[in-house]
Parts: structure tokens; sequence; C-alpha cells
């Protein structure tokens, strides 16, 4: 009987200290409560509470959580109905504030942040709406942060998943896109034609600009050759009139000969002559070449006088020649 008893006893120590260690996991807070009153918070590890005066109230998650905006339909500034759905992350930093200041803290934060979407997209246009969406997540962010510093808790980002505009205006958005894509497209083509244009004017001018200079310079050497040509024929006609003042006839034959056989090979140069004639004594042609050959002896020293005319010939002369 006593030992019944004494084993009776030892068991309902075992088992009162059983429930009076409470293991709490990591990433969880425990609120601990006396007579239902709320006294401290059971950190991850092995905790001693006695059972039947403490006990646990709420197990808090610390960890990182997300919760669900769910879709709703929001009517911007321009009047414009959009459907809208997103995510709030937080992470409760007071756990005794997350259990008792507010109640169902998930539909809370989930209420507040649909709430509060609604006031800040309403406030916009349409066209914001859809080009702003990071400007919108850091303004949800802030007051949703803002409302809920009481409960213990940080929202740590909000983010839009999907904004989607009614059907007709999607259709509207897309020819207003292609008709902008094509006036970039035809603004492209014009100025690549003006491009092109000026180009091809600065060529030409470059070309016209060249070929002057050209001209400019051929006309100099053309002018500056004529120049030679009438200095060298003002030497050679002033060294013939210098012989001639020293008595010396055969340069004035040599000059004129000169010119005379320059002269008679002009009608052999012309495509359309077939028959040349002389109007002239073929004994003055060849007087005139005898001339040229004393000069030419006489210039190289030979001395002498100069041979007789040759005799001349029976008959007139005159020269075939085929162009």
């Amino acid at each position: 009987m006593l030992t019944t008893f004494a084993l009776t006893v030892t068991f309902l120590v075992l088992f009162y200290l059983a429930v009076s260690v409470k293991v709490v996991r990591q990433g969880y807070q425990y609120t601990i409560e006396r007579f239902g009153r709320f006294t401290e918070v059971a950190r991850p590890g092995l905790n001693f509470y006695p059972a039947f005066f403490y006990a646990v109230g709420r197990k808090i998650n610390m960890m990182e959580q997300v919760v669900d905006i769910p879709g709703q339909e929001i009517i911007t500034k321009d009047n414009a109905m959009v459907s809208v759905d997103g995510v709030v992350f937080f992470q409760v930093l007071d756990a005794a504030k997350a259990a008792y200041e507010v109640s169902e803290l998930y539909v809370a934060i989930m209420q507040l942040a649909t709430t509060n979407l609604r006031t800040v997209m309403g406030s916009m246009d349409l066209d914001e709406t859809l080009s702003k969406r990071d400007e919108i997540n850091a303004r949800l962010l802030s007051v949703v942060d803002h409302a809920t510093n009481a409960w213990g808790i940080k929202i740590t980002r909000v983010e839009l998943k999907d904004i989607r505009p009614p059907a007709d205006i999607v259709s509207a958005m897309g020819r207003q896109m292609k008709a902008e894509r094509e006036k970039r497209a035809n603004i492209l083509d014009a100025e690549g034609m003006r491009a092109a244009e000026i180009l091809k004017a600065e060529g030409q001018k470059q070309s016209q600009i060249l070929e002057a200079e050209g001209r400019r310079e051929a006309a100099f050497r053309d002018a500056e050759a004529r120049e030679r040509e009438a200095e060298a024929e003002a030497k050679a006609t002033q060294m013939v009139s210098d012989a001639i003042s020293a008595g010396n006839p055969q340069a004035l034959n040599y000059f004129i000969a000169q010119k005379y056989t320059d002269a008679v090979s002009q009608f052999a140069t012309s495509p359309n002559a077939k028959t040349i004639l002389f109007p002239v004594e073929a004994t003055q042609l060849i007087g005139t070449l005898g001339g040229i050959g004393a000069l030419a002896k006489e210039a190289l020293g030979e001395g002498g006088a100069p041979p007789p005319p040759p005799a001349p010939p029976r008959r007139s002369p005159f020269a075939q020649g085929q162009g």
C-alpha cells in the first residue's frame, strides 16, 4: 500500500514537471499567461513554467511572412476601371503587441493594405498606374507600415502582382502604341532622307569646288605656257632680228622656212584632205631648205660659201597626200 502511494506521488511529480516544461521552436515566441494575464514572452529553447499557474497564451511566428491582397476593382482618377492584386511581406518584432494589440492579425493586415491600395491608385491616372508601379509600392508601403507600427510588426515589402485594364482600353492602348511607333519610324525615315540630302549636297559642293580649283589651276598653267611660248617666240624673233642686223640674211631665210614648213604641215593633218596642191614654186621651197642647210653648216663652223640652189624642175610642182 505504501509502495503504491509512493509510486503514485512520483508519477504525479514527474507528470507535473513534464507539463511545466515548455519547448519553444526556433522562429517562434510564446506569450506566457498567469491566470489569464500576460506576464512574459518565452524565447526559443527550453523554458520552465509551473503548470496550473502559467499557461501558453499565443504562439507567434517571428519569421517574415506574406499575405495575399485579393484581386479587386479600382477606379482611377480618370474613371478607368482596373483589376489589381498584390502581396504584403511583414515580420513580427514584438510578440506581445502582435498577440494582444490586434485581433486576427492576418485579416487586419490584408484589409488595411486593400483599403490603402484603393486610396493610392484612386488618386492617379491610368497611365500613371501602369507606368509608376514602383511609386505605388513605395507609397503603399509607407502608409501600411505606419498604420501597423502599433501592432509590433514591420512591413518589409508591398508588391503589386498584376494590373489588368479592361479589354477595350488594352485594345486602344495597342492602337496608340502602333501609331506612335509608326510616327517614330516616319520621323526616322525623314531624318535619314534629310541627312542623305545634306551629305549629297555637301559632296556636290566639294566636287564643284574641286572642279573649279582644277579649272583655275589648268587656266593658270595654260596662261603660263602661253606666256612661256610668247617669250620663246619673242626671243627667237629678237635673235633673227639681231642676226639680220649683223648682216646675216640666212637667219631670215631660216625663220621664214620654219614658218612655211609649219603651215604646210597643217594641210597634211587635215582629216578631209585627199589631195594637196601647192600654189608656190617648188624651187622656192627647195631653195629655202638649202638656206637652212647653209645656216646649219655655218653654225657648226664649217664655213665656206653656201651651195648653189638646184636647177628648177621641168614641170609644175604638186604633191599628193592621202588623208
